[in-house]
């Protein structure tokens, strides 16, 4: 697992919309208002992307329903992870790496929305 500095696309369109949803709303607002003015944001901007997306565990080749739900899948390709926290940690970034090889991704992203700059609050991953 890396951070990554590349310069990806799809990424950078998904930044950009953080970017305006937290211009718009700033920190201290609940997870599920960022995700909802988020995926507005993608709408807005053509990008394609599901919701809440079960995540099962692989278990001894068994696909366990553990309750794992990642928040965004965008473009069928980029995992996202909406968070409204005092700060990431690593355990935030265990978590998205967790979702990345459960689901077969290479590429997630971290947001941060309560961070006073959304810059602060963003995380790339990269397997």
């Amino acid at each position: 697992m890396a951070s990554s500095n590349e310069t990806d696309p799809l990424s950078e369109i998904v930044i950009g919309a953080a970017i305006e949803v937290h211009r718009a709303l700033g920190p201290g607002l609940l997870e599920s208002a960022y995700e909802e003015c988020l995926c507005r944001e993608l709408t807005l901007r053509g990008v394609g992307f599901q919701r809440q997306v079960h995540l099962p565990v692989d278990y001894k080749g068994l696909k366990l329903d553990c309750g794992y739900r990642m928040d965004l899948m965008v473009e069928g390709e980029l995992i996202v992870e909406v968070k409204s926290i005092e700060r990431l940690a690593r355990i935030h970034e265990a978590q998205l790496l967790t979702y990345l090889k459960l689901s077969g991704r290479r590429r997630g992203l971290l947001l941060n929305f309560n961070s006073a700059l959304m810059k602060l609050g963003i995380k790339r991953l990269v397997l």
